[in-house]
């Protein structure tokens, strides 16, 4: 008799197994084929899916492992949208982004492209979160989250340049990594505003956050640490005068918490009022940027673009290029200045993910208050879907290291995971 497949299985698992030859190259494809099928009626996380593999997949860390491309990364056997709902499309690139390659010589068996807000904006697309279909999964990489927290692939990816790796994994319950800007190249991903776009990806398992980053940095292994001793941890949300909502703080006292039971030391983080300012510096950034990289689609399609992205468009439009230029140097000047911090008073931030569970309706994806900032000082961060809200939902709260630091933050998260329940 033919056993189930184990969705659950992390990667690292899955490669045992093909070793021992108890699973072949395609079953874990196979199976998330079959898991879709059930699914996605209900969840609507896919723009477009894959044929079934006509190769086998290279050896290497991720292989055949199942993945989701976030619809606005480029494929030369897939259709790419980019959340447009058809208005601006291709039935396939000349090239793939170059993500697309880097994961295939690792093995990766591209399963197809989830559902991205309109241009990776706030626009929602049809993709319901797979734990209540009444709400949000979060965006712009909602179907990426949503195939990933309703078990359709292992491993999804997609972009921040707000909040849309760590607010959708945040509202769907998974992890979400977006790494150190720049970490990953974004040749062949479409742009919204690049001094902020970072590739990043979900998964059920914190090994396979860490086993992904080694296979596209060639970083070493990411192992956990012999404990949490010695550890740092200095808690701060920006902007800190926002009042936090109970459950996100019960969120980030249930976390506190976790981490100094593994030994870490866990303290306020003082940090001058400047950095909550960067809130609204991202803003002015994203807008500026957005529209000089969208002016060709504005100009062609302004009238099919939803309101909201109209908006921010024209408002970046009427921005000036000294008040872009004083959002950039008011990050410039306080990147050192974090830096610092955490060289002489911690090793990671905790902060809040959102500002609280995913929220009732459809036609909204949720606001990324706390990660602007984060985003537009370049640093790598991780959700840790650890707690839940209101109605039982998912509630993340989200790890901050410094620049480069994301090996450092992926150990220590690796090592509260295996040593808290």
């Amino acid at each position: 008799m033919h056993e189930p497949f184990d969705m659950t299985m992390a990667i690292e698992a899955f490669r045992n197994r093909l070793a021992s030859g108890e699973s072949q190259p395609l079953d874990w494809w196979h199976a998330c084929r079959e898991r879709i099928e059930a699914r996605e009626p209900e969840v609507l996380a896919w723009e477009a899916l894959a044929p079934s593999p006509s190769v086998p997949p290279a050896a290497g860390l991720l292989q055949g492992v199942p993945v989701g491309l976030k619809d606005i990364i480029e494929t030369r056997n897939l259709p790419t949208a980019w959340g447009t709902g058809g208005y601006l499309s291709t039935p396939g690139s000349l090239v793939d982004a170059a993500l697309v390659t880097l994961l295939e010589q690792q093995g990766v068996l591209i399963m197809g492209k989830t559902v991205s807000t309109e241009l990776a904006y706030f626009t929602p697309g049809k993709t319901r979160n797979p734990l209540d279909p009444m709400r949000t999964p979060g965006g712009s990489s909602s179907g990426s989250a949503a195939a990933v927290a309703a078990g359709m692939v292992p491993l999804a990816f997609g972009t921040q340049t707000a909040g849309s790796i760590i607010r959708p994994a945040s509202y769907c319950g998974v992890f979400g990594f977006k790494p150190t800007f720049d970490a990953v190249s974004l040749a062949g991903i479409k742009s919204f505003a690049p001094s902020l776009d970072t590739l990043g990806w979900f998964a059920n398992h914190i090994e396979d956050i860490c086993t992904t980053f080694s296979a596209l940095t060639r970083a070493p292994a990411i192992e956990a640490l012999p404990s949490l001793e010695g550890v740092r941890v200095g808690v701060r949300s920006l902007p800190s005068d926002e009042a936090l909502a109970p459950e996100v703080r019960q969120a980030l006292d249930e976390v506190a918490g976790r981490l100094e039971r593994a030994g870490a030391e866990v303290v306020p983080l003082p940090l001058d009022g400047r950095f909550d300012g960067l809130v609204e510096e991202q803003k002015v950034v994203m807008a500026y940027e957005a529209a000089r990289t969208l002016a060709s689609e504005y100009r062609q399609f302004a009238d099919r673009m939803g309101p909201k992205l109209v908006e921010l468009l024209e408002a970046g439009r009427a921005l000036p290029f000294v008040r872009y230029r004083e959002a950039r140097a008011q990050a410039a000047a306080l990147q050192p200045v974090l830096s610092r911090a955490f060289a002489e008073q911690v090793d990671v931030i905790l902060a809040a993910s959102a500002q609280g569970v995913a929220p009732k309706g459809l036609d909204a994806t949720g606001d990324p208050l706390y990660c602007r900032a984060w985003t537009l000082l370049g640093v790598p961060c991780l959700n840790l879907p650890l707690c839940r809200g209101d109605g039982g939902m998912p509630l993340g709260v989200q790890l901050v290291g410094d620049r480069f630091g994301d090996e450092r933050l992926l150990a220590i998260a690796r090592t509260l995971m295996q040593t808290t329940p």
